[in-house]
């Protein structure tokens, strides 16, 4: 038998098998040097971890709680944290409600969740947009706590390296409770029980489902879906919620349908900011008495909500009824004590549309409002109420002052003027005590005449504002002692260690007994018959009615033995309104809120209740009437006084 010949297997040609090792050679050169660099770039990665132990310890910027007269609380700034609770003392509905919109697959997972990434991809690629997010409760602890809110490779490296960290330090419920304990729910809040108690006005402990929910919703967007930015959203993000708990298995149908009823009682329980121009006004100083914060402050401060609710509804009201057809863009409202404590501020109609605060920051012309100090002065200087001066035109340089009708009624006493505010009479007493004399009373009271103090000053051309004004009558209402506006009663941290009390303070005696009851006795008479009649609401009350030239402002000012009370009336611009005097609206206005604020006080009497007495015999020579005001102007003018 033939023997089979076989063939040999052929030969590739050296040039291709050579080129077949170099490739394989290159190949592994290449996967060894991105082994090489990919552990160098984890490397990196890890060095430039920030310290995990230190951020797990709380940072935040401190609070600030701003607390009315009542403790209630009126605003809190900063960085609001509740108290830290363990999962097991929370409802378990809301660790549930979290985990069916945030990570379903929490607890099955190793910190990194492949199929929930998978999935999110897919869904985003079908979309065409990012509609889902692939990352754990983990992750975003990991986020949250330890980096930077930038959207880098660098960071989303990281972020992996630290939830695998997590992962193996802590068990799930530990990271799950870090998670509900350090999350931003709005409104400045973080966590669970901050975000409650801001909400609710109860612990995180005490929720019921429907709030749970609620909670868990704001995880998507807490600035937009807090209850307090849009509760109606907030409510319909709720219904998403508590629909994900049914699907995830948390919740029945019925059960989810139960909680949905909870929602009518559910509402939040705090407005935001109360007092906002208050609050505002009293945050400024507080660094003035405790310098740098390191720690929370709980401001205990003056305000008595009630009021200051019924002063906000009355401005409105009146903004409201005659604003547009009155030209009245603006107003303003102070109520004190006449120790000088605030009890009602407001600054403006609407302060989300304008912070500006008009009753401390717009310094505006008082008008007649500012008569008080001329008469003071006056009285100062020996005059008494029943001296008679002439009401008849008057001319001081090329300057000559006229009343506000224009007309000229003859001889009348101080106390006749004053109540009538009679501007000729006014700029006479001011010439015949001296101005520099009236500028002395104005500062006494806490006013600025300005540097270079002129007879125009008698009608108020010196600018104040309505703080600064209200306070100026306070002698007159609480026996002569000159007052500091404040709002701030005490200043403390949680543990109670007091930083800051206020002590009895104040400029002094600035008002004389006798002086007082003249200065009463006169401006009662504006209320009970001269431009303030519209002010009259029943206690022992005084006041002055104070219109700038051509309507730009327009004044009441007025107290009681138990408040002082200014009002503001007028245009940002300074603009003209349409015939609004001092003794309009801001009269009216002056006597809703001085009625609300006595309600349930027993009045008490002002010092001035016996009836004006008798001017006490003059000295020979002439009287003071008008002639006798014409030889004191000659006198100081030649004199240069």
């Amino acid at each position: 038998m033939a023997k089979r010949k076989t063939s040999k297997p052929r030969k590739q040609p050296p040039d291709r098998r050579s080129r077949l090792r170099t490739i394989g050679k290159w190949l592994a050169t290449v996967a060894v040097w991105f082994f090489i660099l990919g552990l160098f770039a984890i490397g990196w990665f890890y060095v430039d971890l920030p310290d995990v132990e230190d951020n797990l310890a709380p940072s935040r910027r401190p609070t600030i709680w701003v607390m009315a007269a009542d403790s209630t609380e009126l605003a809190a700034v900063g960085d609001l944290y509740g108290v830290p609770v363990r999962l097991t003392d929370l409802p378990p509905q809301l660790p549930q409600a979290v985990l069916a919109t945030e990570d379903r697959r929490y607890y099955d997972h190793i910190g990194i969740d492949f199929y929930g990434l998978a999935r999110a991809m897919f869904a985003n690629l079908r979309a065409g947009r990012i509609v889902q997010g692939g990352s754990t409760i983990t992750q975003q602890v990991a986020k949250n706590l330890f980096l930077t809110p930038d959207r880098n490779l660098k960071r989303k490296i990281q972020e992996v390296m630290l939830a695998l960290w997590l992962e193996d330090r802590f068990s799930k419920d530990q990271i799950l409770e870090l998670y509900l304990n350090r999350v931003y729910l709005g409104a400045g809040t973080y966590g669970v029980d901050a975000a409650a108690r801001k909400y609710f006005g109860k612990s995180a402990t005490e929720i019921n489902t429907w709030q749970s929910a609620m909670l868990a919703g704001l995880l998507k967007a807490p600035s937009r879906y807090n209850p307090l930015a849009d509760k109606d959203l907030a409510a319909a993000r709720t219904k998403v919620v508590l629909g994900a708990m049914v699907s995830a298995g948390y919740l029945t149908d019925a059960q989810a349908s139960s909680a949905r009823k909870l929602a009518a009682t559910s509402h939040p329980t705090r407005p935001g900011r109360q007092a906002p121009f208050f609050v505002d006004w009293v945050l400024d100083q507080v660094s003035d008495y405790v310098g740098g914060r390191d720690r929370d402050l709980i401001v205990q401060t003056t305000l008595l909500p009630r009021l200051q609710a019924r002063a906000e509804n009355t401005l409105a009201v009146t903004l409201q009824r005659n604003g547009k057809q009155r030209r009245i863009g603006e107003g303003a409202v102070v109520v004190m004590s006449p120790d000088g404590a605030v009890r009602t501020m407001i600054g403006g109609e609407n302060y989300g549309a304008s912070q500006f605060n008009r009753a401390t920051q717009a310094r505006r012309q008082p008008g007649s409002a500012f008569k008080p100090a001329v008469y003071l002065a006056a009285l100062k200087a020996g005059r008494h109420p029943e001296d008679v001066y002439e009401d008849a035109p008057v001319k001081i340089g090329k300057w000559q002052p006229t009343n506000f009708d224009g007309k000229y009624a003859g001889p009348m006493t101080m106390s006749d003027a004053l109540a009538r505010s009679v501007n000729t009479i006014a700029v006479r007493l001011a010439v015949d005590v001296g101005v520099n004399q009236v500028a002395t009373a104005a500062r006494s009271l806490g006013l600025d005449p300005g540097d270079k103090p002129d007879a125009s000053i008698a009608l108020g051309t010196a600018e104040t504002t309505l703080l600064e004004l209200t306070a100026a009558y306070a002698p007159f209402a609480n026996g002569g002692d000159g007052v500091i506006p404040y709002g701030i009663q005490e200043i403390r941290d949680g543990g109670g260690n007091i930083f800051y009390r206020r002590k009895v303070s104040g400029t002094g005696k600035v008002v004389k007994p006798a002086v007082l009851r003249d200065m009463n006795r006169m401006l009662k008479r504006v209320i009970t018959e001269g431009t303030g009649r519209n002010a009259a609401f029943g206690p022992d009350a005084a006041g002055k009615t104070g219109t700038s030239q051509n309507y730009r402002d327009a004044w009441f000012v007025g107290y009681s033995a138990d408040y002082l009370t200014g009002v503001w009336l007028g245009n940002d611009d300074g603009s003209p309104m349409k015939g609004v005097t001092g003794g309009s609206f801001p009269a009216v206005i002056w006597r809703d809120v001085m009625r609300a604020a006595h309600e349930g006080v027993q009045p008490k009497p002002l010092q001035s209740s016996s009836p004006t007495p008798a001017k006490p015999d003059a000295p020979s020579g002439p009287q003071d009437d008008g002639g006798n005001f014409f030889t004191r102007l000659i006198e100081r003018l030649t004199s240069g006084k």
